[in-house]
């Protein structure tokens, strides 16, 4: 394994009796990433990301994490990483504090000032018992004890769902800082536009199998073109990726009363990786 892979993933597969889990996956990813994991509901990004961590068995493939070796040096590993789950679960007899400190306590670290100031930032109330919580305010719960121990590596599963946008904003504040200081971030999504945004990297999953893993600049580039037109009383709305001269020559002997030519929504230019999928099959 090259020495700068964070997470080195070869041929991962791990299947639910018929069911698809992931078939055939490798992923690398290097010292000081923000990588970005894409893909719709039920793609294999949580599997990919319990396997990673060592929570569920898979059938074939290797992972390794910091040069280690996940079926075998797990409880090691874990000590190095902060953990979000999709679903914030905690015990809803506990008070917000207390839960921060259990998690502290876990990791025999005393977290108190990190803690104390992502509360401040997240507008924690750490009186509040679990149970009295939003789904919002637990997921601020779990960001914090995911944190507050300045993990060198983040992994975090669809982390905004349930935040509102100053909270989603702050988020990512938190994940530069950070990253700054020579964490490395790998977080699952189907937030197109977040993942453009913040991260550095990303790989495309669907139905289990990797479609395309490259630079966020090289996956958005496109010659593609979303055209909205008006004609003969007629509104259509298609992309366009071929030569815009052709394009306007057929427009000639119609009644053209409105056109826009824009470029395409980041939704857009990602389905086509997955249509592109689909045509291969």
């Amino acid at each position: 394994m090259a020495k700068n892979y964070v997470i080195d993933i070869e041929n991962l597969t791990k299947t639910y009796g018929k069911y698809r889990g992931v078939d055939g996956i490798s992923l690398q990813i290097e010292e000081g990433d923000i990588f970005g994991f894409l893909g719709p509901n039920g793609a294999g990004k949580s599997t990919t990301i319990r396997s990673l961590l060592g929570l569920i068995k898979y059938q074939k493939g290797r992972i390794s994490v910091f040069g280690m070796d996940v079926a075998r040096q797990s409880k090691d590993i874990l000590k190095e990483i902060g953990y979000m789950p999709s679903e914030a679960m905690f015990y809803p007899s506990m008070k917000v504090k207390e839960v921060i400190t259990f998690a502290a306590k876990m990791r025999g670290k005393n977290c108190k000032s990190e803690a104390e100031m992502l509360c401040e930032r997240l507008g924690v109330d750490t009186e509040k018992k679990i149970e009295e919580l939003s789904l919002g305010n637990r997921k601020k719960v779990s960001i914090v004890c995911a944190m507050q121990h300045k993990p060198k590596l983040f992994i975090f599963d669809e982390p905004t769902s349930g935040l509102d946008p100053l909270m989603q904003a702050e988020f990512f504040k938190l994940i530069l800082e950070y990253h700054k200081q020579g964490a490395t971030c790998f977080l699952s999504s189907h937030v197109l536009s977040e993942v453009k945004k913040y991260c550095h990297h990303a790989a495309i999953i669907k139905e289990g199998k990797l479609i395309r893993t490259d630079t966020i600049e090289n996956l958005t580039k496109t010659s593609a073109k979303r055209i909205r037109i008006v004609k003969d009383g007629v509104e259509e709305s298609y992309m366009y990726s071929g030569d815009l001269n052709q394009l306007f020559a057929g427009f000639a002997g119609h009644n053209i009363s409105d056109i826009l030519i824009e470029e395409p929504e980041l939704d857009e230019i990602f389905m086509q990786f997955y249509d592109r999928e689909e045509k291969r099959i």
